[in-house]
């Protein structure tokens, strides 16, 4: 059975496509949908949802439009999310690919290093490294992908132990190819598939650390996200509990999404998995 196949019998991979289809799509259409800026005040403030037809989600404390910052703040949150899970790959797989396959010294040396990262609360080290290099996006970025990096090291060093065994890795070795193309043409291939799943797991994790730091205060401040959205209506939850309300689905539904079709990913690429379900 073909990996389409077996994705599209999954109904919740596909729900979770759906979602996020509609996700990116929001994002990207945003400056089109509300070309003002999302920090305008454009109406008086707490206006209530689906009172005025310009405003169908209301306005938060300050009358600025709530889907306005729905909008802009799906491409900040999305874009945080990937980036921030891009740097956490460029860290973790190298790592995890030297440790598997040079073993010995070199690969307790750098396993120690990543139970270092691992015994830290991921949370608290983010902080940490946001508040010392100031709330911007690049800090944020940075600060998540290197609090995300361990599990993803610790990932690709058990599939290429297993994979260094195989005799087309011991057929290159035979041939005296060199360790780094080895690594970069024989085994990281093959490690492909777990590590596409991993990502698109961590990307939702990313996204729930970032709103967590702007719930806290710890956002860019000239960028609207959904996190900064949520904090800025938890004052006022019994009186005007849409300001935090819609950027709260809007969080659950995307992280919803992006952990349904990794879900999906995995049973589609593992057709062992697959045979199981079936």
């Amino acid at each position: 059975m073909s990996f389409l196949k077996r994705f599209s019998r999954n109904r919740g991979a596909l729900i979770g496509l759906a979602i996020l289809i509609a996700v990116v799509l929001f994002a990207i259409l945003a400056p089109s949908l509300y070309p003002q800026s999302p920090w305008r005040t454009v109406a008086r403030p707490f206006l209530a949802p689906f009172v005025m037809e310009r405003f169908p989600l209301g306005t938060d404390t300050l009358g600025r439009d709530i889907a306005s910052g729905l909008a802009h703040g799906a491409r900040v949150s999305l874009t945080i999310g990937l980036v921030s899970t891009i740097v956490a790959l460029l860290i973790g797989v190298p790592l995890g690919a030297i440790a598997g396959y040079a073993g010995g010294f070199i690969d307790d040396a750098l396993m120690r290093f990543t139970e270092f990262f691992q015994t830290i609360p991921s949370f608290a080290l983010a902080i940490v490294l946001v508040a010392i290099l100031q709330p911007k996006l690049g800090s944020i970025v940075l600060a998540i992908g290197v609090v995300s990096w361990p599990p993803v090291a610790r990932l690709v060093r058990g599939e290429v132990l297993s994979l260094k065994t195989r005799e087309y890795v011991q057929a290159a070795i035979t041939i005296g190819q060199p360790t780094a193309r080895i690594i970069w043409s024989q085994v990281l291939p093959n490690t492909i598939a777990p590590i596409i799943v991993m990502g698109s797991l961590m990307i939702g994790s990313a996204i729930l650390l970032e709103s967590s730091l702007s719930f806290l205060g710890l956002g860019d401040p000239n960028l609207m996200s959904w996190g900064y959205m949520v904090g800025a209506g938890r004052t006022r939850l019994l009186d005007a509990w849409w300001i935090s309300f819609f950027p709260g689905v809007a969080i659950f539904l995307t992280v919803l999404a992006l952990n349904l079709a990794g879900e999906g990913l995995n049973d589609a690429m593992n057709p062992r998995l697959a045979r199981e379900r079936e």
